[in-house]
């Protein structure tokens, strides 16, 4: 009986000690982001997007991720469109990033992707790497 008792006791004892620490990991863990998107105009409501979660994220905020990619890539080269979004992720610490596939693909001349963007292999591939990641992801 007085086994019983103890083995109950210390059992209990390693549940509610467990839950505290779960809720102190998820507390600070940050959030991580990524959106891969097909038009360059969509960039706009992406960065309102990053600004206000990361108002609202606070010290939770990590990194956000924008991927560009489809037939529509030729418009990162266009310094009169980027010009305003690369100013403007660079002062959110958003990453902008061409997916060097679909630059390839439509033959975009990857000397004219402005030199703040990243550029990665495949982006819907580093979409999927970062969402196992624990990035959340949405596509537009």
């Amino acid at each position: 009986m007085k086994t019983i008792l103890n083995i109950s006791s210390i059992l209990i004892l390693a549940i509610f000690s467990a839950q505290p620490a779960q809720a102190q990991q998820q507390h600070t863990e940050k959030h991580n982001y990524v959106v891969l998107t097909k038009k360059v105009p969509q960039l706009e409501p992406i960065l309102i997007t990053a600004e206000n979660l990361k108002t609202e994220d606070g010290q939770h905020f990590g990194d956000f991720q924008v991927i560009i990619c489809g037939k529509n890539i030729a418009d990162i080269t266009d310094s009169e469109k980027m010009e305003k979004f690369i100013t403007r992720a660079e002062e959110l610490g958003v990453q902008l990033i061409a997916c060097g596939f679909s630059l390839k693909k439509f033959g975009v001349d990857t000397k004219k992707v402005p030199k703040q963007l990243k550029t990665v292999e495949n982006g819907i591939l580093y979409n999927f790497q970062l969402q196992k990641k624990g990035y959340k992801s949405i596509s537009l």
